[in-house]
């Protein structure tokens, strides 16, 4: 009871003048306490009414030793119940002549240990880091200093291109200064150094929309450590751009904090207003959207984010990159940003019958005078219908799959074919072994074998 509520209960004597003895029958507070608290106002006023507090108050009445035995236990790992650790104590303290502490006093001496010490101790460096390390937070000086690419499988589902339930990701790329999206890529499948190029290219080109004004080539990409962002292909566009890669520490998210906000974000906002929302404990829901109508949606959305006022820079993301207005590093054109996101290069050497990539064959009249020499090829994996041959990185032609000049072939279709082909080949197998060995043994009257199958793998 702090001094305002006695005084609560004193005024009713001091002002009013009930007696002591009826103010204790009707409060329930003892006639002495209420003696000892109007002595008190009279010699110290108001203040004198708070209670004091006692001078042992916050020392511990356990031993030492005792002290230091239950927080040796309570950092060993892994760590004891309360319960086992009291019985523990109370056996260490009977077993050495010291006075054995009560359950409640164990539990304050566990409690008082610092919660940074309990984690380092009990879930190691790892942990104490994500938790207790200090982070230190910047924000870049300028638009288009630094830039965040990062993916993140959405919780949601949609109708896949076979017409099963499909869970996709998303790619963005992020202004760090700003906060503004600057290009974003939703796809099915696993990541790959494709979508990400996607996403970068319409990130870095000028939009359609005049709304969406974020373009240009960042000075800074910061990424992590994914196949696709350790790609040699991604490494030779950045150099080629001027563009300098920071990858964040292998797992230490806290690099990217501003991307996986973002991504919390439009899990929260928007994809729980979706049919075929995964959300937390519920049914699989039944999927509604395809892969064009979530891009919808999500292009939507990004929208409206960079339009309003984010709330730790205190504008919004749009004005907050345009800012007073200047000039975004470009490519010379969109060929020249096509050609080195969304090409891949290799090397072959020409053959006489042209170049081989991908079982396919390709030729051009300009090629004649390389056979046998090593060339490099740019090909587009969403179109090997043709490929882009250079010598010594300069521009020779453009060769054609002279097998298949008017269809457009993509990297997918052609291995999907190829694994469609090994597993006809495979049944074909499978089908002729037993017979194989049942007319190579007719005079076995023992039943002929089971059939055993040959065992596939997943990238079959």
């Amino acid at each position: 009871m702090d001094g305002l509520e006695r005084w609560r209960i004193l005024r009713l004597h001091v002002e009013d003048q009930i007696p002591l003895a009826a103010l204790a029958r009707d409060t329930g507070v003892s006639t002495r306490t209420l003696q000892r608290w109007h002595q008190l106002y009279r010699d110290g006023g108001l203040t004198a009414l708070a209670p004091r507090p006692r001078s042992d108050a916050g020392a511990r009445r356990t031993a030492p030793e005792t002290v230091v035995f239950i927080e040796h236990l309570a950092l060993t790992k892994p760590r004891p119940s309360l319960a086992t650790l009291h019985r523990l104590t109370v056996a260490d303290a009977q077993r050495n002549g010291r006075p054995a502490p009560s359950y409640a006093a164990v539990r304050e001496i566990v409690r008082a240990l610092n919660p940074a010490l309990v984690t380092l101790a009990l879930e190691g460096p790892a942990s104490y880091r994500d938790r207790h390390e200090l982070v230190f937070r910047r924000r870049a000086e300028r638009p288009n200093q630094i830039w965040q690419a990062d993916h993140t499988e959405l919780d949601v589902l949609i109708v896949g291109a076979n017409g099963k339930p499909d869970r996709p990701w998303l790619t963005t790329v992020m202004d760090d200064h700003s906060r503004a999206i600057c290009g974003y890529m939703v796809f099915s499948g696993a990541p790959s150094a494709l979508n990400t190029a996607l996403a970068l290219r319409q990130a870095i080109w000028r939009k359609t929309d005049p709304a969406w004004a974020m373009c240009g080539i960042p000075d800074i990409l910061h990424v992590d450590h994914g196949s696709d962002f350790t790609s040699h292909h991604l490494e030779r566009t950045a150099i080629e751009l001027h563009v300098r890669l920071i990858y964040s520490i292998t797992a230490r998210p806290q690099g990217r904090g501003k991307i996986e906000r973002f991504f919390g974000t439009i899990n929260t906002e928007l994809l729980t207003s979706l049919p075929g929302h995964l959300g937390p404990g519920s049914r699989t829901p039944q999927p509604v959207l395809d892969l064009p109508g979530l891009d919808r949606a999500v292009g939507e959305f990004i929208a409206t984010y960079n339009h309003r006022t984010h709330q730790e820079i205190g504008a919004s993301p749009r004005d907050a990159w345009v800012a007073d207005g200047w000039l975004p590093r470009m490519p010379d054109s969109l060929d020249q940003l096509d050609g080195l996101l969304l090409t891949v290069p290799t090397h072959r050497t020409m053959q006489r019958d042209g170049i081989h990539f991908q079982g396919q064959r390709y030729l051009a009249p300009t090629l004649a005078p390389f056979v046998g020499h090593t060339v490099t090829i740019r090909y587009d994996p969403r179109d090997v219908s043709e490929i882009r041959v250079y010598d010594r990185d300069t521009f020779t032609c453009v060769a054609v799959d002279e097998a298949h000049p008017n269809i457009r072939l993509s990297l997918r279709d052609i291995e999907t074919a190829r694994r469609a082909r090994r597993q006809q080949l495979r049944r074909a197998i499978n089908d002729r072994i037993p017979t194989v060995v049942v007319r190579a043994e007719p005079h076995v009257a023992e039943p002929a074998p089971a059939r055993r199958r040959l065992r596939t793998y997943e990238e079959d």
